[in-house]
């Protein structure tokens, strides 16, 4: 049986222009991403056969996450300022599990791609304020109160531990060596949204 690992984009120091391919050099910011490089690392040195999935900006219908603390505090608040410089792919948790469960049916079915490790998102990129204005207009929609988004610079929300400005992630070689492709992070959002009933 493979081992299947989660990792991150933290592993990365978003100082790179385009989105990040597996093969570019780590160099995590914070102790949470240089945690998931030594993991990496680790289960690289025991050589078996496995997949590290690096993903980002996870959220789901429930537990604690950026879909739900937005949910709350849009209809809470009568405005909101909200990070638009930091860039990246919000990635479903049901879209990380389908994900998964087509790399476990490929390989049960005796045709898995190369192991190693690949990139797995949501196909797409937006900001943490473009992905607060899409889940604002899923309140209006449900003619749900909605608070008035302001676009500010990481600078002007500091954070304990410094987070990548560009967490973009190529998933091209998931695609190309195992044929999973993942949806748009639009409609993934919405088929979420639809579970939370």
């Amino acid at each position: 049986m493979p081992l299947i690992h989660y990792s991150t984009d933290y592993v990365f120091d978003g100082s790179k222009e385009t989105p990040y391919v597996e093969d570019d050099e780590p160099n995590p910011l914070s102790v949470y991403g240089e945690s998931k490089l030594a993991g990496e690392r680790a289960i690289r040195l025991v050589q078996g056969q496995h997949l590290i999935l690096r993903t980002s900006w996870v959220y789901s219908s429930h537990g604690k996450n950026f879909l739900l603390t937005m949910q709350r505090l849009l209809q809470e608040k009568p405005e909101l300022r909200v990070v638009a410089d930091q860039i990246g792919a919000p990635t479903w948790a049901g879209t990380i599990a389908t994900s998964t469960r087509a790399l476990i049916e490929r390989w049960r079915a005796g045709q898995p791609g190369a192991w190693g490790t690949y990139h797995l998102t949501a196909h797409g990129e937006t900001s943490w304020f473009g992905f607060a204005q899409a889940i604002g207009e899923q309140l209006l929609a449900m003619d749900k109160p909605c608070a008035v988004l302001e676009a500010i610079p990481s600078s002007a929300y500091p954070t304990p531990a410094p987070r990548p400005l560009n967490s973009r992630l190529d998933c091209s070689r998931l695609a190309r060596e195992w044929g999973v492709v993942q949806p748009d992070w639009h409609t993934a959002l919405r088929e979420c949204l639809a579970e939370q009933g």
